[in-house]
């Protein structure tokens, strides 16, 4: 007899925490901050990392709905997602009041 595994629900602040739960993915989001958008070769000179490390950065971050992509002929560059930076915002101002 096997049994059925129940889809596991996660709070979507822990997703998001998780998704800056690493340096690279910090940085990444640190640079995104400044409101422009950013294409993914340009995180390779602040993250000191190669780019198929920066392209996994880049899907975990877009699939935790912290950032989000827009496809400019051949390159591809993302941004912050507003929600998200508010969510964020939130989240200090409960753990600091």
């Amino acid at each position: 007899m096997t049994r059925s595994k129940k889809p596991v629900l996660v709070d979507p602040d822990v997703r998001l925490l998780q998704a800056l739960a690493d340096p690279t993915r910090l940085a990444i989001v640190r640079e995104l901050a400044g409101g422009e958008a950013i294409g993914a070769c340009d995180f390779t000179d602040c993250c000191a990392v190669s780019q198929p490390t920066v392209s996994h950065h880049l899907r975990i971050l877009r699939e935790a709905g912290v950032i989000a992509s827009e496809r400019r002929g051949t390159s591809i560059d993302y941004r912050l997602v507003p929600a998200a930076a508010e969510r964020l915002r939130a989240l200090a101002g409960e753990l600091l009041a």
